[in-house]
């Protein structure tokens, strides 16, 4: 009986960790923090962080990866809920990582302890292999369809991005990905050039085969009156955008 307790006192020790894992993230506090940007605070009522972010899963101790994420946008948000246990390495493309952003990162990330940069180049993403619970991928996923002599961007490989991204995450891990709808089209890289909308079959598509599975989708953005027809900078639609949301889970 006494070696049958050790056992099971035992096994559930080592289930411990795994159950303080699991709780899920303070979001509702993290978003109403005072300690937050107020311009990014503005953006909450378009982008409903804590109804996205409980529909992905966000649980405290999670290492998470916020992709083009320099503004601080999620970081402000995701590091506070996942607690201290958790880290939050942003990484930001260094054609973007200009002016005052190195600067305002470091200041947030000396008060934020659980928060890290990473900055490369666009076209070569430089992440840690097999580290991240979660990533968001938010309004970017079509850039790298996107080309621009005027910011330093080449003509990338959708699937070359994905495959690092892969190889980033845990298995397991789970990839949220919100991006502007665009109507079907034969010719991605000219969609997006035009109006920096991705048709969400195409998202599909290159998830699947880069070893994702979609595993949710959700409403919570979408936007009937948006006919996609406007490029999404245009002072019509900005900020209210048709936007799709998906949830995907590496597999292989």
């Amino acid at each position: 009986m006494h070696r049958s307790y050790r056992f099971i006192l035992g096994l559930a020790l080592a289930a411990a960790p795994v159950v303080a894992a699991a709780q899920p993230a303070n979001i509702t506090a993290a978003v109403a923090s005072t300690a937050r940007t107020p311009d990014n605070v503005k953006l909450d009522e378009s982008r409903k962080p804590t109804e996205v972010l409980r529909f992905f899963g966000l649980r405290r101790g999670m290492q998470v990866l916020d992709l083009f994420g320099a503004n601080k946008y999620w970081s402000e948000i995701i590091a506070p809920a996942i607690g201290p246990s958790g880290h939050v390495t942003v990484w930001e493309p260094t054609q973007f990582y200009k002016g005052d952003a190195p600067k305002e990162f470091d200041a947030f990330a000396a008060r934020q302890k659980n928060v890290s940069l990473i900055s490369s180049p666009f076209e070569a993403p430089n992440l840690p292999s097999n580290k991240f619970d979660f990533a968001m991928l938010n309004l970017n996923y079509h850039d790298t369809y996107w080309q621009s002599e005027k910011y330093g961007i080449p003509r990338m490989d959708p699937s070359a991005f994905l495959k690092t991204l892969n190889a980033a995450m845990k298995r397991g891990g789970i990839v949220g990905v919100i991006d502007h709808v665009a109507n079907p089209n034969k010719d991605t890289r000219a969609m997006v050039e035009a109006e920096h909308r991705i048709d969400p079959e195409v998202v599909k598509r290159d998830f699947r085969r880069a070893g994702f599975a979609l595993v949710g989708t959700s409403n919570l953005l979408r936007n009937p009156k948006d006919e996609h027809n406007l490029l999404v900078f245009d002072p019509h639609i900005r900020g209210k955008t048709d936007r799709f949301i998906f949830k995907f889970r590496k597999v292989r």
